[in-house]
């Protein structure tokens, strides 16, 4: 199931004993067990019915115990334990004769919703407690999402609060902010409080809210080595020197070694169709004409060379065998780009 799914679920009252919610991608945990702590129970019955414990401050047995409870004038008790990646699981086969835990998780009380938000990694599935709670409660994998999938998550994102993004504005978005699910909604909720309900969102809304300039950024910059445009180049490189703080060259070099790594992979990619590439470079299918006239201005050597002055420029920002500022660093790494 996904995340809507299970909340959806949720809203019907339709519950599960147990619910193991673990993988990689925080956002979806974070989103299904928000949902559990605040919109299950009332206010009244929380105090009595509502216990929320964090793993490095509990145990299993201690989860368990709270578990056996029964509710008090309420139909359901909840059980929440946040970041149980960190609790002491103790191990399955603990103890002689009947193991607890694995007692209770086979048998869970239909009265109590225990919910186990393990976070940044996966639960080890060969556990006797994984099967159990996949057998008797809800297991939900949370996972990272690639790259070229995330312009659409910010599509059904927006949809689902009721407003409108272009494909230019989630592309570039998704571009500048990265995969981190959490940050992208966080700037999208601010965002959305300056756009009246049910209109588009363009890239002027992005460049007035979020501080990504219209003209002077990080992937005017690549487009403008990509034509290698020299005056451009240098018109933005100064724009970054005299705006630090919004463009600063740990950022601006991320996105240029990522840049100048999918023109690698193009190079090597044998479907060059437009949905081939996309697939093999990570990318939403409206960025592949650029990655297209990339290769061309960069051939398979020279882009090499420019992922090599990347990472040689990164160490120089950092104060590896250089005291130069940033600015400087830029404009003599953007000369060896382009020339």
């Amino acid at each position: 199931m996904t995340a809507p799914e299970i909340i959806k679920d949720l809203k019907a009252r339709k519950f599960k004993p147990v619910y193991l919610l673990h993988g990689d991608e925080p956002y979806f945990i974070d989103l299904i067990g928000n949902y559990i702590e605040h919109k299950l129970l009332s206010d009244a019955e929380k105090g009595f019915n509502q216990t929320v414990l964090y793993g490095k401050d509990t145990d299993i047995m201690t989860v368990i115990n709270a578990s056996k409870r029964y509710p008090m004038m309420s139909d359901y008790q909840v059980v929440i334990v946040k970041e149980a990646q960190d609790m002491k699981w103790g191990k399955d086969d603990e103890g002689k004769g009947i193991n607890p835990v694995l007692a209770y998780l086979e048998n869970p009380l239909p009265s109590t919703i225990l919910v186990f938000c393990y976070k940044y990694g996966k639960f080890d599935k060969r556990k006797k407690t994984y099967k159990a709670m996949d057998k008797h409660g809800l297991v939900f994998e949370s996972a990272t999402l690639y790259d070229n999938k995330i312009p659409a998550w910010v599509e059904g994102y927006v949809t689902g609060k009721g407003y409108k993004i272009g494909q230019q504005a989630s592309a570039m978005l998704s571009e500048y902010l990265g995969n981190d699910l959490s940050k992208i909604s966080n700037e999208m909720d601010k965002l959305m409080l300056n756009v009246t309900k049910g209109e588009e969102i363009t890239l002027k809304h992005i460049q007035d809210n979020i501080g990504i300039s219209k003209e002077y950024n990080v992937f005017e910059l690549q487009a403008a080595l990509t034509r290698k445009d020299a005056y451009k180049v240098n018109q933005i490189v100064n724009y970054f020197e005299a705006n630090p703080k919004a463009n600063p060259i740990v950022l601006v070099l991320g996105n240029l070694n990522n840049f100048f790594s999918k023109v690698l992979a193009y190079h090597y990619a044998k479907d060059k169709t437009p949905q081939g590439l996309a697939k093999e470079l990570g990318i939403s299918p409206y960025f592949v004409k650029d990655y297209e006239q990339a290769a061309k201005g960069y051939n398979l050597g020279k882009t090499f060379q420019v992922i090599s002055y990347l990472r040689e420029y990164d160490l120089k920002s950092k104060g590896v065998e250089s005291n130069a500022g940033p600015g400087a660093l830029m404009k003599e790494l953007m000369f060896k780009i382009l020339h």
